[in-house]
């Protein structure tokens, strides 16, 4: 597959090449602190948007708009693949998403099917419509969950505090465990190439959970599912983000699974994350989401210490160290995108 060339800060950066600017998107920047897709959610439910394609796309192309960021993230879920493979996925209200029929024996996991992924076209259709309304001026980042964080989900049936389950299942089958890895890459990587066939130009990697490992276990039973999930990706010949969430204990061995950008949560100073990985991959972060509900010369003081630390070196894309948080004013996002621009080092 060959991807065609694209003029754009975002790409240049995520290939460590010079900018003019630094360039900015938000984790979650498509989401209910904005009243567009507020109204929208009072008519339809998550599932209904990310399944159809023009309101996903709607929904994607809003904070391009308003916000004007360097980059369009698609509106999916990244637990939208368990779907195929034979599992029961709901959100609940006040609870987020719910699997009925989570996956605990041996039997759960020879059920999971691999060869669905054709049902996730719905995904393709919206970058499809997102690029074209973009029409070569922003980019399109399509994602995946890593292999744990969606296994987590699949074995816990929802959000976990203490992961026991699927520790549970680590420990006492091994075999069966990197079973199911397996079959999660096999479903996993097909999903994000046919993003990067509809027009996603970059692909992000969301280990949300993986902060509740240890090192030794990280490297043991996760990393090398994570590091063939991004070859399988790069294999499209697009950039590949890889973002966990708590691994600050662990982030050179998260880096040697894989990623041309690595996506720092704000828990850890970026400017020793990438010089504990030898500046081998671009950054991407870290902003405190909380730090947007501080005064606004508070957060341009924390945006410029942020671009400070960072320096001059080629290869920083400025996001989040997670998610906008549902109540953030959107005046304060569009104000950092503006504080990004007009830095001067």
């Amino acid at each position: 597959m060959r991807v065609p060339p694209m003029n754009s800060r975002f790409l240049d950066a995520c290939r460590r090449r010079p900018t003019d600017v630094r360039p900015v998107w938000f984790m979650r920047q498509a989401g209910r602190y904005m009243k567009q897709y507020r109204d929208l959610r009072a008519k339809h439910s998550i599932l209904e948007i990310c399944k159809r394609p023009d309101l996903a796309a709607q929904v994607t192309l809003q904070p391009v708009e308003i916000l004007d960021v360097d980059a369009a993230i698609i509106f999916a879920d990244l637990l939208l693949p368990v779907e195929p493979m034979g599992l029961k996925l709901s959100f609940v209200a006040g609870e987020g998403p719910l699997i009925e029929n989570p996956v605990r024996t041996t039997h759960d996991v020879d059920s999971l099917s691999i060869s669905n992924t054709d049902d996730l076209g719905y995904v393709g259709e919206s970058i499809q419509l997102v690029s074209r309304a973009l029409a070569g001026k922003t980019p399109v980042i399509g994602f995946v969950g890593a292999p744990f964080t969606v296994a987590s989900y699949m074995v816990e049936g929802g959000a976990s505090r203490h992961f026991l389950n699927v520790k549970k299942l680590m420990y006492n089958d091994e075999t069966l465990w990197r079973r199911l890895m397996g079959k999660l890459v096999d479903v996993l990587g097909p999903f994000a190439i046919m993003q990067v066939a509809a027009g996603a130009r970059a692909i992000q990697v969301f280990d949300s959970w993986v902060g509740a490992l240890g090192a030794d276990d990280y490297v043991r039973y996760v990393a090398p599912y994570s590091r063939a999930l991004i070859e399988r990706i790069r294999s499209a010949g697009v950039p590949v983000i890889h973002f966990g969430t708590g691994a600050g204990g662990f982030f050179r061995e998260l880096h040697a699974a894989g990623g041309d950008v690595m996506g720092v949560d704000w828990r850890l100073n970026i400017d020793q994350a990438w010089m504990d990985i030898s500046y081998r991959s671009a950054i991407q972060g870290n902003l405190d989401p909380a730090a947007l509900f501080a005064p606004l010369p508070e957060i341009k003081a924390k945006v410029h210490e942020l671009l400070k630390r960072t320096g001059t070196r080629p290869g920083h894309i400025f996001n989040l160290g997670h998610g906008i948080l549902p109540e953030t004013p959107v005046d304060h996002v569009k104000a950092v995108v503006q504080m990004v621009r007009e830095f001067k080092p």
